[in-house]
């Protein structure tokens, strides 16, 4: 019997191996395909054998095209109990979990038992200037010690702070098994319940190591996804791919996965080995992103403090005059190779001029990447446990001003520069509106994280809190 032109078809039968029995007729005749099969069972095992000839095989596109109309048997789709095929053979991953995570909510925090396990967590900024969200499936605990609702709730209120700027989602998909999977029902209307304001501005989904139980899954939820949204999903093979998207140092990424990549790495042959992640270079003569803040302060004159670092008050000057009146300046990307190309002169020592470019927000996302970039934070490590836990404090006014005076001079230097500029915008907020509330949200990442990198909902929220509290109090903190 010839056996022509399988290949789409071998995406169902991938997902027919994992169904139960009593499972395997409703996809069949979801799926817009004509097969004669025998299902029989051994030893509890459900074994798929397919008979297929060139006139049984009727595939109506190379995505398997389904059609999930408002049939009864819709309804089946929560119903479906998925075996995933996984190596579920990997130690915990306790060690490399951030320390920046659960501790700052209270044991009764409703969200606690949540975020205690770290499996969404933010992670800066991308080479785009937007926000990267992260999503950790083998940080999934079971499904009976997991509250999925209370997952989605989490999730919705991470993505809330973000949802009004444009940002990246990256989801790393190794590590879910059969055990802490959430059922189908359950995605399906997780995307039901994440309306248009969480999808209009995701700029991409970026979905790590996919297997090809996801793939077939999309295909099957493709009908109820939309075409604008399903041009976002991206598949990463490879982590090193993902370098072209944001900097892997700056996410956390599970111990977990850095061994499967360098699992697959290793099974393939050498001439068909992906990219490693490009080592990072050394400094030029003349760098200002990614090295020390006092070094790029005495760039510009050797030896004297500079007023900021140019980046920062460079891209102030020419946001001050044009960018006050823009609504929801500092919320957008820019082109990446425009701001590859600011980074660049800047590291070379050239002349930047963001009028020539005539884009207001390429100044915005310049300004973010510098602060995203330093090797330490403006606001530094040392003071980030009395930042995250600055809500206890009575005096609020007073023990900011002396958290923000014990600051090395640069680095108080370039505070004071940028917040003062900071309430500028937010005094036009009725116009843009970027109050001090959006703006600590934007800038309140950028200030300040864990030496990990990482931050979950827990440390976002005491970082922004004290953000927006320095630019309420600028007048009185740096006088």
């Amino acid at each position: 019997m010839p056996v022509l032109q399988l290949q789409p078809a071998l995406f169902v039968f991938d997902l027919l191996i994992r169904l139960k029995p009593q499972d395997v007729s409703f996809v069949l005749k979801r799926v817009q395909i004509q097969l004669t099969c025998r299902v029989l069972s051994f030893a509890g095992c459900c074994s798929v054998f397919v008979c297929v000839s060139v006139s049984e095989v009727c595939v109506m596109s190379s995505e398997l095209l389904v059609d999930l109309g408002d049939e009864p048997a819709t309804a089946q789709l929560g119903q479906l109990k998925l075996a995933t095929i996984e190596d579920q053979q990997w130690p915990p991953d306790e060690s490399t979990l951030s320390k920046s995570g659960s501790p700052h909510l209270p044991w009764d925090h409703p969200f606690y038992d949540i975020a205690r396990h770290q499996i969404i967590e933010v992670a800066g900024d991308d080479n785009f200037g937007r926000k990267v969200i992260v999503f950790n499936a083998c940080r999934m605990p079971p499904q009976h010690q997991l509250d999925h609702h209370k997952l989605l709730m989490y999730l919705k209120g991470t993505l809330d702070q973000y949802v009004e700027s444009d940002y990246t989602l990256i989801y790393f998909h190794h590590g879910l098994t059969s055990e802490n999977k959430p059922s189908l029902g359950w995605l399906r209307d997780a995307y039901r319940e994440f309306d248009r304001k969480y999808k209009k501005n995701i700029k991409a989904l970026y979905i790590v190591h996919p297997t090809m139980f996801i793939k077939t899954l999309l295909i099957l939820f493709k009908p109820i996804i939309s075409f604008k949204f399903g041009r976002k999903i991206n598949y990463v093979s490879y982590l090193s791919e993902l370098e072209d998207v944001v900097k892997c140092e700056q996410l956390v990424i599970p111990a977990r996965v850095k061994e499967y990549d360098n699992k697959l790495r290793a099974s393939l042959k050498p001439t068909s080995q992906p990219p490693m992640s490009p080592p990072r270079s050394p400094p030029l003569p003349d760098q200002v992103f990614g090295v020390p803040l006092h070094l790029c302060c005495s760039i510009i004159q050797p030896n004297t403090l500079f007023t900021s670092a140019p980046p920062i008050s460079q891209s102030c000057a020419v946001l001050l005059p044009t960018g006050l009146e823009i609504e929801g300046i500092f919320r957008r990307s820019a082109n990446v190779t425009l701001v590859k190309d600011v980074q660049l002169r800047y590291n070379s020592g050239g002349t930047v001029d963001f009028r020539e470019m005539e884009d207001v927000h390429l100044a915005a996302v310049i300004l973010k990447t510098f602060l995203r970039e330093l090797p330490e934070p403006l606001l530094t490590f040392q003071l980030y446990n009395d930042i995250v836990n600055f809500a206890c404090i009575d005096n609020q006014v007073m023990a900011m001003k002396t958290l923000v005076e014990s600051l090395p001079e640069e680095n108080y230097a370039s505070l004071r520069y940028l917040i003062t500029f900071l309430a500028q915008v937010s005094a036009n907020s009725e116009v843009n509106k970027m109050t001090n509330s959006n703006l600590a949200v934007v800038f309140g990442p950028n200030l300040l994280w864990g030496r990990d990198n990482a931050m979950s909902l827990s440390a976002i929220g005491p970082i922004n809190n004290f953000t927006r509290t320095l630019l309420d109090q600028q007048h009185l903190v740096f006088t």
